[in-house]
């Protein structure tokens, strides 16, 4: 049996790693929707480096997720500035998006309420018109049958 419980212990040490990366790279585009980056600079901010190793080239600084430079000879890759107009811009879309889909809800609701037979009492079957009908049945088959005879 002491096989098996290595087999079992070095599974699930592994198994916990794989699944934060699993997670890690599902939240990732959730992320990057609610914290967009920009490599434009603006007058007053200051450059970042970006700790991803020394003399990348331009590819390998975007890889990185870094901006590559191209006034500054010193610093070659720096760290991506916040957008918050970007932010801004995809918060309206997404509250827009909210209010068209809580808007048109209540219309679909009614809708479907209204030809269900459980919330619509009109749609019910009257239990005295239902007697009627099955009397006058009745009553035409045994005149059927009479006249048949």
């Amino acid at each position: 049996f002491a096989p098996a419980t290595r087999d079992v212990l070095e599974k699930s040490g592994v198994a916990p790693s794989k699944l934060n990366m699993i997670l890690k790279n599902a939240y990732e585009p959730l992320l990057s929707f609610f914290m967009p980056v920009t490599c434009r600079r603006k007058d007053k901010q200051t450059l970042i480096p970006c700790h991803v190793g020394e003399g990348l080239n331009a590819t390998e600084c975007l890889e990185n997720k870094c901006c590559p430079s191209k006034t500054s000879h010193e610093l070659k890759c720096y760290k991506p500035f916040k957008d918050n107009v970007q932010l801004t811009f995809r918060l309206l879309v997404l509250m827009a998006g909210v209010f068209l889909v809580l808007g048109c809800l209540p219309f679909c609701c009614c809708t479907c309420l209204q030809r269900s037979q459980c919330a619509n009492p009109l749609r019910r079957a009257n239990k005295e018109v239902e007697q009627i009908v099955q009397r006058k049945r009745a009553h035409s088959e045994d005149i059927y049958s009479l006249s048949l005879d």
